[in-house]
């Protein structure tokens, strides 16, 4: 319980009708989990308006409504504070009505188009193996030190993420590293959190179902860094071409990392294959379980950034060599009696699924095949689709074009999209099966001894969506159930 005057603090007001000395138990946006003595935020969505909802909120027992627009009607026994963006006011809310647990921690947010998640779970692994209790905040899970909670969003809403802080506060949690999602800082969910530290992955086509175009979708991961203080530090890819940009304002410490330039944190690929990397970094020679070039650069930001929170370059050298992968980011096996290979990874965009291929491609001998299993998730950017394709069927030997999460679209229309990327000469490559589990199928039977098998598009996810109904899917189990029964 608070005083809604203090949770009011450094929000913005408009104007306020009604008493702020009162008691608050808890903030909510949602008028469903409205009960006595709550504060409702109005939030306006893409869907769904919450001054529509308002009347509801007041009935269950609402004490204070934070708005946009005010009603016609005012119930008196109600404070209305009416604010020009309600998205910010529940964030800074959301912050003093937890103590402002981001303070309490060091907190690092991760942001780039991919390698969020490889990166904050591979940090939370190093810290911990460092005898740091931490935190993480990402896709695939929440991690509060060593507790579990199950996520639905790459950047939960403005008081899931304070509550969770909070929690890692009361444990002792000293650091947590958090994915930062573009929706996420659009939204004004990050705003009133302190960061300790920002990292940028990359940049590439991605979510332009949401921003109207590339230039508005780089400006809103750039605003991340913009608003970072001056006692934080922020670490860029200077080998991708937008990471100078994210520099351009910051107020914090500005830092680089690169493969290719010269910056502060440097790496250089020695080797490269299916069991991991030989990298050196800073002059010093480390092996890395991770696989690819993306990793590669993954693994220079986690070690840049132990370095700025303080770390022991040695000792950080040293845990890198013991970190494991992240669920169904390149997750692979290998069958003992055919040596076929497969491999399951998240890649959802263009620039993905081009980094997993290539890398494929960079290891395998060119003796076997590579065969693709990919998709495009409905309801989501349409323009990536065509690309998708085309990167698919001119980096593999092989590819089946499959549903991947088609929501409430049309999954044969997601496909004829798809299509449309694929180049004349590639045409005999591709077929097309709609049901992604006969698709998966399909790829086993196709395989011969030594031959790569890469199913990408879902990777952690273990359901599949189709109608707006989740059922039970795993990219995994299912290449691994078909492989095996194709050796016995």
């Amino acid at each position: 319980m608070m005083i809604l005057k203090d949770i009011l603090y450094k929000v913005s007001l408009d104007i306020v009708i009604g008493a702020t000395d009162v008691a608050i138990n808890q903030i909510q946006f949602d008028s469903r989990a409205i009960e006595k003595g709550d504060a409702f935020v109005a939030l306006k969505g893409t869907a769904v308006d919450g001054h529509e909802y308002i009347e509801k909120a007041v009935s269950q027992g609402a004490t204070a409504i934070i708005l946009e627009e005010l009603p016609d009607y005012q119930e008196e026994s109600v404070t209305y504070v009416k604010v020009s963006n309600a998205h910010n006011a529940l964030a800074l809310m959301a912050a003093n009505f937890y103590d402002n647990p981001s303070k309490q921690l060091k907190l690092v947010g991760v942001t780039g188009t991919n390698g969020k998640t490889t990166t904050t779970s591979l940090l939370y692994q190093l810290f911990k193996k460092s005898g740091f209790k931490a935190g993480l905040i990402s896709t695939v899970e929440i991690l509060i030190n060593e507790k579990v909670v199950a996520t639905k969003h790459t950047t939960p809403d403005p008081l899931t993420i304070n509550k969770h802080l909070a929690d890692m506060v009361s444990i002792g949690v000293d650091y947590c590293f958090m994915e930062v999602s573009s929706h996420g800082i659009a939204q004004e969910r990050v705003t009133g959190l302190e960061f300790a530290g920002g990292i940028f992955t990359n940049l590439s086509h991605d979510h332009l179902d949401y921003h109207n175009s590339f230039a508005e979708y780089r400006n809103v991961k750039k605003r991340f860094f913009d608003d970072m203080p001056k006692h934080a530090f922020v670490l860029t890819n200077l080998d991708d071409k937008n990471g100078a940009v994210m520099l351009q304002n910051t107020k914090a410490r500005k830092l680089g990392y690169a493969l290719k330039t010269y910056t502060d944190y440097r790496a250089q690929i020695i080797e490269n294959q299916f069991g991991g990397l030989l990298l050196k970094i800073n002059e010093h020679e480390v092996w890395s379980k991770m696989v690819g070039q993306f990793n590669a650069y993954n693994v220079l930001a986690i070690y840049a950034c132990a370095i700025e929170l303080g770390l022991d370059e040695i000792e950080v050298l040293e845990v890198i060599s013991q970190l494991q992968g992240v669920s169904g980011r390149f997750q692979y096996f290998t069958t003992v009696e055919n040596k076929i290979t497969a491999i399951v990874d998240y890649a959802h965009t263009p620039d993905a699924l081009k980094n997993v291929l290539e890398t494929i491609n960079s290891i395998r001998t060119r003796n076997e095949k590579v065969i693709t299993v990919v998709g495009c998730g409905g309801d989501r950017d349409n323009t990536k689709r065509p690309k998708m394709a085309h990167i698919a069927a001119a980096l593999s030997d092989q590819v089946i074009f499959t549903s991947d999460n088609p929501r409430t679209e049309d999954p044969q229309k997601i496909l004829d999209d798809m299509e449309k990327g694929v180049q004349p000469q590639d045409f005999k490559k591709t077929i097309t099966i709609l049901d992604r589990r006969q698709a998966i199928k399909a790829a086993a039977k196709m395989a011969d001894k030594n031959d790569i098998i890469l199913i990408a598009g879902k990777g952690h996810e273990t359901y599949q969506e189709i109608n707006g109904v989740r059922s039970d899917f795993n990219d995994r189990t299912i290449i691994a159930d078909f492989l095996n029964q194709l050796q016995k």
